[in-house]
């Protein structure tokens, strides 16, 4: 067999002889295994090239499911004139930023700081020892877009290190020390207050499209988190406006094509105002966080609209994206057969052949297209994205007519063509699948929700935790790697304490309360307050950042505000009610300017400002439930508790389950519940709020949110 470097393999632009990434387990880099560029993963060989052959590194940062990674990759990095400037003057370096999310966020600050813009693929040129002297975004091979080519990039800048290779180090150290100082220096705490909550909610109030919903101009993101604050914001302060913000949002994204009315699931953005035409790549955690936002919604309206949809977008991650032992799988590609959107769209003919096979389903064909409006004009390059934009309305997801139409395109789009799954499962966003179907378990009483939770947590404590209780970044094929971040630890805990409010398993609470000692002995600033990125033991890059910052998803530190804050209302040990306020302090201090940027963290202040409520419940479990071996946790057992969580959506109120069972284990957690004991040996109910606690009784009294 010839294995020359120039013999194809499958195409234009690679080769049969795989370069460094061909061992790796990240789809990403997979997919560049046989680029002709001879690619590295991040690694000390790499670093050890450029500096042994003195030459620059050239960094490119994407993931498997983006666009315009697979533009830059068809366009560059499969040309033959590009591999060769770059394997001759530079050593290249390939990352997945989904694995390594530590090295992106360095990276892609500079871009933003030096740019002014961000976004995937990112394409940064550094020195040997990692500090870089340029950064942009996508580029194309050759000038175009507004935009320096790719080539021309490379060639000034071979020749600018083979003259005066020192101009371009000094470049990077300036920069790197400038970075350095901006990002590693914190400001000062401050207290948090309502002050900061009431200016967010103004400006989410300026921001507001009225119209279509969600804040801002196309393109348009889900930020659901967003939504979950202002969700709240109406509930402690009785707040229409904000309640219609998050409602009218929720109601116009579902009518969108950025919402799969045919296979279930939300898409990462839209491109228009109308959430019509998405950016088609699906993200799990988009999708965890949706769930979860339509979940708390119908928990406060108690609309079936809303538990439909978190219900669809359950069935869609069951379906799709939910591995064999029981973890979830990271994304979904824009892309099909190299067509942005192609999986997606349809025209008036295809829904003719598909639904008009059977005499019986003469009428499917002309509802779907009535229904989705699937037109002959199209609404995304000649053919049709299905939309309920313009429906008058919305029909049930249990209609017979529309279950029966959507499951035969889904099976006709399924043998149509195919979509790239990146099956890498990650610790931090199957932590807020975790959340989202626990929370599902709790507030819908459905004890398969309860199930799929649990099993995932599982997994990760399988195979995404080590012995000493250290977390891994992502599993794949077997393989667990890359130490965890801050992320990690804080959404993890957040899951276990999902967990336990489904469940009333204490040993949910207990792995919370070890994760969260772990997460601040791992990334905790004594000095200045919050959570570093990556922990102090960790591979060190040239700064530790601190990201508070709530983008697509909330920040690690955000979280652990969050989780800090809940662990010290339901265990009330001094240990996090210290951890808690210094954590809060520091979110306060980083804020204050544009506190709608930062909306978990504004959550984690809701939590500390507004007045909770703990309930232990010190249960005597039925003659009948005994005879029955229900498990002692068993929700089954606790109908009253059960019910009241379910159906009462308060925010603030923590609950404590003690058994006979359970009493010593949970005297560990919570030392306080010792000598709560039942009256009349019967269920009885301690209830604290407001600073005050009611006497105790075998009735559970509905609490006052103010």
């Amino acid at each position: 067999m010839n294995t020359s470097n120039q013999e194809t393999n499958k195409g234009k632009g690679t080769t049969r002889i795989p370069n460094k990434l061909v061992n790796e387990k990240s789809p990403y880099l997979l997919q560049h295994a046989y680029n002709p560029v001879k690619w590295y993963p991040w690694c000390d060989e790499a670093f050890e090239k450029a500096k042994n052959e003195n030459k620059p590194i050239f960094l490119s940062i994407g993931y498997s499911t983006c666009h315009w990674c697979h533009v830059m990759a068809h366009e560059s990095f499969e040309d033959e004139e590009v591999a060769e400037l770059l394997n001759e003057a530079f050593v290249s370096i390939k990352v997945d930023k989904e694995e390594r999310p530590d090295i992106d966020a360095v990276y892609m600050t500079i871009c933003q700081a030096t740019t002014g813009h961000g976004g995937w693929p990112l394409t940064i040129l550094m020195t040997p020892d990692k500090k870089p002297f340029f950064a942009a975004t996508y580029l194309p091979k050759d000038p175009g877009y507004n935009l320096i080519g790719l080539y021309d990039l490379l060639s000034e800048v071979k020749r600018r290190w083979e003259q005066d290779p020192a101009d371009l180090q000094n470049t990077g150290n300036k920069l790197a020390d400038i970075i350095k100082r901006e990002f590693e220096s914190s400001l000062d705490p401050a207290e948090p207050s309502k002050d900061m909550i009431n200016l967010a909610v103004t400006q989410f109030n300026q921001s507001f499209d009225h119209e279509f919903g969600g804040f801002g101009s196309e393109p348009k993101f889900p930020s659901p988190h967003n939504l979950l604050f202002l969700l709240r914001h109406s509930y402690y302060e009785a707040d229409q406006r904000a309640l219609y913000m998050v409602e009218h949002t929720l109601e116009r994204m579902y009518r969108g094509g950025i919402f799969d009315h045919i296979g279930y699931g939300f898409c990462r953005y839209s491109t228009d105002a109308r959430w019509l035409v998405p950016h088609f790549e699906k993200m799990l955690y988009d999708n965890a966080l949706l769930a979860l936002t339509y979940t708390e919604a119908y928990q406060y309206t108690k609309k079936e609209f809303y538990r439909s949809v978190a219900e669809q977008i359950f069935e869609y991650i069951r379906r799709e994206m939910t591995s064999p032992e029981g973890g979830f799988y990271c994304a979904q590609d824009a892309d099909s057969e190299g067509v942005e959107g192609k999986y997606y769209v349809f025209t008036p003919d295809e829904i003719n052949r598909v639904l008009n096979k059977e005499d019986s389903a003469s009428e499917d064909a002309s509802f779907a297209c009535n229904y989705f409006n699937i037109t002959n004009e199209g609404n995304f390059e000649g053919y049709s994205i299905p939309n309920l934009i313009q429906t008058n309305e919305i029909i049930s997801s249990d209609n017979e007519q529309l279950r029966r139409v959507c499951s035969k395109l889904y099976t006709y789009r399924l043998n149509r063509s195919r979509l790239h799954k990146d099956d890498k499962i990650l610790t931090s966003w199957n932590a807020l699948m975790i959340t989202a179907y626990a929370t599902a378990a709790k507030v819908f009483r459905n004890s398969d929700y309860a199930d799929v939770a649990k099993r995932a947590a599982q997994f990760v404590s399988n195979n995404l935790m080590d012995e000493s209780g250290r977390l891994f970044i992502r599993y794949r094929d077997g393989e667990a790697a890359f130490p965890g971040l801050i992320d990690d630890y804080a959404f993890y805990c957040m899951a276990l304490l999902a967990l336990y409010d489904c469940s009333f398993d204490e040993r949910y609470l207990e792995q919370a309360c070890a994760l969260a000692d772990k997460m601040y002995e791992l990334f905790g600033d004594d000095k200045y307050g919050g959570f570093f990125l990556y922990a102090k033991d960790a591979q060190q890059l040239i700064y530790r950042p601190k990201e508070v910052f709530d983008g697509a998803i909330p920040s690690g530190n955000s979280v652990a505000g969050y989780v800090l804050q809940r662990l010290a209302n339901i265990t009330a040990d001094s240990k996090y009610i210290r951890l808690a306020d210094r954590q809060l302090r520091f979110l306060a201090g980083q804020i204050s300017d544009y506190p709608a940027g930062f909306s978990f963290s504004l959550m984690a202040f809701q939590s500390a400002l507004y007045p909770s409520r703990q309930i232990v419940c010190v249960a005597v479990r039925s003659d009948s439930s005994r005879a029955n071996n229900h498990e002692v946790n068993d929700p089954e057992n606790y109908e009253e508790l059960s019910d009241y969580l379910s159906d009462n959506y308060e925010p603030n109120t923590v609950v404590l389950l003690k058994t006979e069972e359970n009493a010593e284990k949970l005297k560990e957690i919570a030392d306080f519940v010792e000598d709560y004991m039942a009256i009349n040996d019967r269920t009885t109910y301690y209830i604290c709020e407001n600073h005050h606690c009611i006497a105790p009784s075998n009735e559970l009294i509905s609490g006052n949110k103010n």
